[in-house]
């Protein structure tokens, strides 16, 4: 499975910013001789290339010759902008950190302003195609292998599971009270959903035949229906 579409990281702060593109222009600001947009987009290249070669070969062996002959770059490029492997991969993890909570906030922001919509909106965009591909699932597996011997990639991996099992139970908490289903737990809910929906990622990146997102979309719904049936039905693509 490839990437269904490409992204653009913006700087601001030292932080890396998403913005959608064209494929072509990383190429064209290159060849336009801005030094600022050049830095940007090889910082990006290299970063992609660092999924690419994660999803490879994990992390334990990743080199910064690998993601150089990734990104078709020199290893010295790849020394000019990351001074260390570290420093790649933390901000390799920011960078899907931010690109997965971006697409799940921005979809629950765009949906009815109803917790049954907000809900469902924010459960489908784990199958969004920025994220879910199998390239960046097996990145996010092997950061998640490395979590307990890596304090940097334990913190950052506990931040988004955190925030998200947040507003997932809080947007439960409200469908729970909306609906009347008294005799569930919005946390106990919220912890399922977000397990089964990790579970769908591997079953994606172990499996791919097995599954694909459409079957993602319509297990989630199956479940929706099952904790809310008053709200949902798992073959009603939109809530009640």
């Amino acid at each position: 499975m490839t990437d269904a579409r490409a992204e653009k990281a913006v700087p601001r702060g030292g932080r890396v910013r998403l913005r959608p593109v064209d494929s072509g222009e990383a190429t064209e600001s290159v060849r336009a001789g801005d030094r600022t947009a050049s830095r940007e987009v090889r910082r990006q290249q290299l970063i992609e290339a660092t999924i690419t070669a994660i999803a490879e070969k994990g992390l334990g062996s990743l080199t910064l010759s690998d993601v150089a002959r990734e990104a078709g770059l020199a290893v010295g490029t790849v020394n000019f902008h990351f001074a260390t492997k570290d420093q790649l991969l933390t901000d390799t993890l920011e960078y899907l950190t931010e690109e997965y909570r971006a697409c799940w906030t921005q979809a629950s922001a765009a949906a009815a302003d109803d917790p049954a919509s907000r809900l469902e909106a924010m459960m489908m965009a784990d199958f969004d195609p920025m994220v879910c591909t199998r390239r960046k699932i097996a990145a996010w597996h092997s950061f998640y292998g490395e979590a307990k011997a890596r304090p940097t990639v334990k913190r950052h991996c506990s931040a988004r599971e955190r925030e998200q099992l947040v507003h997932l139970s809080a947007l439960c908490k409200a469908l729970i009270e909306e609906g009347g289903y008294g005799a569930l737990d919005p946390d106990r809910v919220a912890t399922g959903l977000s397990a089964m929906t990790d579970g769908l990622w591997l079953d994606l990146l172990f499996t791919p035949g097995h599954i694909d997102r459409a079957g993602m979309r319509r297990t989630t719904r199956t479940f929706l229906a099952a904790f809310f049936p008053r709200h949902f039905s798992p073959d009603d693509q939109s809530p009640q």
